[in-house]
């Protein structure tokens, strides 16, 4: 049976004065050993993408790094049978403010170097690392399980759980925003949201935005940057079946514009949208918005803040 698996993980893009990449090596303790990666790992449970990438540069290179900006977000998938495994990479660009370079000691990578821009081509790159230096492009879809799913069937509820979503600040050229009406049941139900939400199995997180902007709304978008990275830690949380969890949740925020704006329908009935609609700026000021609705909208997330 093949399992299907997701994790959050931050990475930094670190060059020196020369243009040289600071680059680690996967040990024999990793599923990938020799292959080549951005300093990076998984981001703990409640914890900022940002803070992750600064501790796990210094847990494998002995560097102190500061972050400067986010760079990019991709999926990726790698087969480790019997697990498939979809990591959510968020991708900052870092700087080094102290530290020696040295390898990870008896950890998942054994090798830390910075590799001039010539060479990066040459080495067995992870798809990630790949991508975030211009050597291939964005990741393809997941390809599905080789083998038969793991069968179906009630699943214990978790204590708690971390969760990967893209939202959007959508406009339409008369510059008025879309927002989405969160549906009873739901956590924050009756505020106004920003389109958006968890992205599936194997899908891009700019693929998934446009998708549920789409499901949310019936419009067709069109992504034009990136504009933050959020972290979410609610210990509290209780989902539609009253169940509580504590849950994390990594949200990136896209720029979107719609071109040819209509009057939305919720096209995915019975969900967690309940309507959507067009707002103008001053309209939204009247509005009940979500947290991360009323940050966004307030110019409260920046790219670079932890």
């Amino acid at each position: 049976m093949t399992e299907r698996r997701r994790r959050i993980g931050a990475y930094g893009v670190c060059r020196d004065a020369g243009g040289r990449v600071l680059l680690v090596r996967a040990s024999p303790r990793s599923v990938r050993p020799g292959t080549w990666f951005l300093p990076g790992g998984g981001v703990d449970h409640g914890e900022h993408p940002a803070d992750a990438v600064v501790r796990e540069v210094a847990e494998e290179t002995g560097l102190a790094v500061t972050v400067t900006g986010v760079r990019d977000v991709v999926a990726e998938v790698v087969a480790r049978p019997p697990l498939r495994e979809h990591t959510d990479g968020v991708i900052y660009d870092v700087a080094v403010v102290g530290g020696v370079l040295r390898p990870e000691v008896d950890g998942t990578s054994d090798g830390a170097r910075w590799v001039p821009p010539d060479e990066v081509a040459a080495l067995p790159l992870s798809g990630l690392a790949a991508y975030a230096l211009g050597v291939r492009a964005v990741p393809g879809p997941d390809p599905g399980p080789a083998g038969p799913a793991a069968a179906p069937g009630r699943r214990p509820r978790p204590a708690r759980g971390q969760r990967f979503g893209a939202y959007g600040l959508v406009t339409g050229p008369d510059e008025r925003l879309l927002l989405t009406l969160i549906s009873d049941g739901y956590p924050s139900a009756g505020r106004w949201h920003l389109p958006g939400g968890g992205t599936d199995f194997g899908e891009q997180p700019a693929h998934g935005l446009l998708r549920e902007i789409t499901e949310e709304s019936g419009q067709s978008g069109r992504i034009i940057g990136l504009l933050a990275v959020t972290n979410h830690h609610n210990r509290v949380a209780v989902g539609p079946d009253g169940h509580p969890v504590d849950w994390h949740s990594v949200r990136v925020v896209f720029q979107v514009t719609v071109p040819e704006p209509t009057q939305p329908r919720v096209l995915d009935a019975g969900g967690s949208t309940a309507e959507a609609a067009w707002f103008t700026r001053a309209e939204t000021r009247t509005l009940a918005l979500t947290d991360l609705a009323r940050a966004v909208l307030g110019g409260g997330c920046r790219q670079d803040q932890p």
